[in-house]
């Protein structure tokens, strides 16, 4: 079972194409088999949620939380790491900020 805040390789679907990779996401939670993630790009410039070498990413990215997904738990290649409560109450804090807009 997956849970929030479990950064993770999976094959995502761009929105613009059908084409699907091999990207980084974060898990927001997974019920029935069904995992709903945020994609992370290595674009620092792009608006999100700051993901750093020394929260565990290999380079300096960005948490879009813009660029939701659900996926099926086969999509997922593995697990990299957790992120720590601090991290994880950001995405919580701006999600919910983003829901009440």
């Amino acid at each position: 079972m997956r849970r929030f805040g479990e950064v993770i390789l999976a094959e995502l679907q761009f929105t613009d194409t059908f084409e699907v990779k091999t990207r980084p996401a974060v898990v927001l939670f997974e019920d029935f088999g069904n995992v709903v993630v945020a994609g992370v790009t290595s674009n620092t410039q792009m608006e999100g949620i700051t993901l750093t070498k020394e929260d565990g990413a290999i380079k300096d990215s960005v948490i879009k939380l813009n660029y939701i997904f659900t996926i099926s738990e086969k999509m997922i290649k593995k697990a990299l790491f957790h992120l720590r409560p601090e991290k994880k109450a950001a995405i919580r804090d701006e999600f919910i900020k983003k829901l009440q807009d």
